[in-house]
């Protein structure tokens, strides 16, 4: 990604202090198994290690650790029973959630052979678990629960864990980097305007704002012929254009790609919503043009682009390219009541790695529709197969909501103009989907990405403190 960042989650197991002057040999045995556990955790995290807790002490320096780290998680290893002592001193003052590791070491008992110091040690599934949950819930904290078992290998837990670590990664991204508003939102579309504060306060995005001007200048100290060339050849290994292209044509949008990498590089911009809407000639209008591919070649490398100035829909971009791998911009365009699908698509920048069906596409337009000038329109080729949609939201409070669907893309004809459009049937009828859909007041856009990812949106909600509204699986 042009603007990297890594989740901080915090990580600390508890043991009842009891229990180890009675049995010496559980030290060495907690000590092994929260070691092992951190290996667990992937690498696209920072652990802030609390470390094995048995004293109030203990937790409260766990705390220290964990709340001057500014945690995005924390994974609670349940070793064996503990009072709950052990855990609210350690989150008391956090606001993100503890998801509670409940995995046990031996697959099953070896009933005859096993003292008490073994049933502690390797083979309790805990009973404190339960306790636990009942002590953040009352504390007003977000909770879950993974339960599973060490011996043989556990998928499902080893999934849950990434799943969550993913989704802390994205609390991480919306709160160390910037969204850029340039220009403002298309006019009229009242469903986009956003309060750049209330997005501060209650998802902790912050927005850097940028004029048109700014951005028609931001080329003019590209002048490295090497490295300009370079980035022409990625736009042509990426693009196929309409009618052949070669780098002298692709020159000058080059030249903006590089300017615009290197402006996300300095301002630490991982979100971009823009509409121009002016009547500007010359460079304006040269920039003007090539702006859907000149973003995508953005999108492709982790910086979520908006059009229109939906700030709400490049976080739901931002969202699935951070969990799934691809975000791309997506609307109602049609239904096909002969075939119960919906046609799923835009104009305008996409995501080069959703173009699983065939290489992206650029051609030449005389008119953006609805906007002005005219210019590079790319579209990109989704795969048949699993979708999952992802919306943001808000009420006439301000809060924001998700709302997510999944379904399948199907085999069979698009539309050929130049916009990106996918043929999806849902697990409800097309008209029942677009009814359900729009009753949940999605705004405009919504984000699309490959595969089924609602298990994950619904960890990144919990982190984030937001409802979901899931319209179907």
């Amino acid at each position: 990604m042009l603007v990297n960042t890594k989740a901080k989650v915090g990580v600390f197991s508890i043991a009842l202090g009891a229990y180890l002057p009675q049995f010496p040999q559980l030290v060495p045995e907690f000590n092994a198994q929260y070691d092992a556990f951190k290996k667990t955790l992937p690498d696209t995290v920072e652990i802030i290690d609390g470390g094995l807790v048995t004293t109030k002490e203990q937790a409260m320096a766990a705390g220290d650790k964990f709340r001057s780290a500014d945690v995005d998680l924390v994974f609670l290893q349940m070793l064996t029973y503990a009072t709950s002592y052990n855990v609210l001193p350690a989150i008391r003052d956090l606001d993100v959630p503890v998801v509670v590791v409940n995995v046990q070491k031996k697959l099953a008992p070896d009933y005859e052979n096993t003292d008490i110091a073994t049933w502690l040690g390797e083979l309790y599934a805990c009973g404190a678990v339960g306790e636990a949950v009942a002590d953040l819930e009352r504390a007003g904290k977000r909770h879950a629960v993974i339960t599973g078992v060490v011996e043989g290998g556990d998928e499902g837990v080893a999934h849950e864990i990434e799943d969550w670590c993913k989704a802390a990664q994205v609390r991480r991204r919306f709160r160390q980097t910037n969204i850029a508003q340039v220009g403002r939102p298309y006019p009229g579309m009242m469903d986009l305007y956003i309060d750049e504060t209330n997005l501060y306060n209650r998802m902790g995005l912050y927005t850097k704002q940028f004029d048109w001007e700014d951005m028609w200048c931001i080329a003019d100290n590209i002048t490295d012929e090497a490295a300009i060339r370079a980035k022409a050849q990625d736009i042509l290994d990426t693009f196929e254009i309409e009618g052949g292209g070669s780098i002298e044509e692709v020159w000058e949008m080059a030249k903006y790609v590089l300017a615009f990498e290197q402006w996300v590089k300095d301002e630490d911009i991982a979100l971009v919503a823009s509409h121009y809407a002016g009547k500007a000639q010359g460079q304006a209008g040269v920039l003007d043009s090539m702006l859907i591919p000149a973003f995508s070649m953005l999108i492709k490398q982790g910086t979520a682009c908006a059009v229109e100035g939906d700030m709400k829909v490049a976080m739901a971009m931002s969202i699935l390219k951070t969990i799934a791998g691809t975000g791309q911009l997506s609307e109602m365009y049609s239904i096909d009541f002969n075939e119960d699908i919906c046609i799923i698509g835009h104009s305008g920048s996409g995501d080069a790695d959703i173009s699983l069906a065939h290489k992206p596409t650029m051609k030449i337009v005389k008119v953006f529709h609805g906007k002005v000038g005219g210019g590079y329109l790319t579209q990109f080729y989704p795969p048949t197969g699993d979708i999952t949609y992802l919306a943001i939201t808000q009420d006439k409070d301000g809060n924001f909501k998700f709302i997510v669907a999944e379904g399948e893309n199907q085999p069979g004809p698009i539309f050929t103009f130049g916009d990106t459009n996918m043929r999806t049937k849902f697990s409800i009828s097309a008209r029942e989907f677009v009814n359900r859909w729009s009753e949940a007041g999605p705004t405009h856009h919504m984000a699309a990405a490959v595969g089924r990812h609602t298990d994950t949106i619904l960890k990144v909600a919990k982190i984030l403190g937001i409802p979901v509204e899931v319209v179907c699986r």
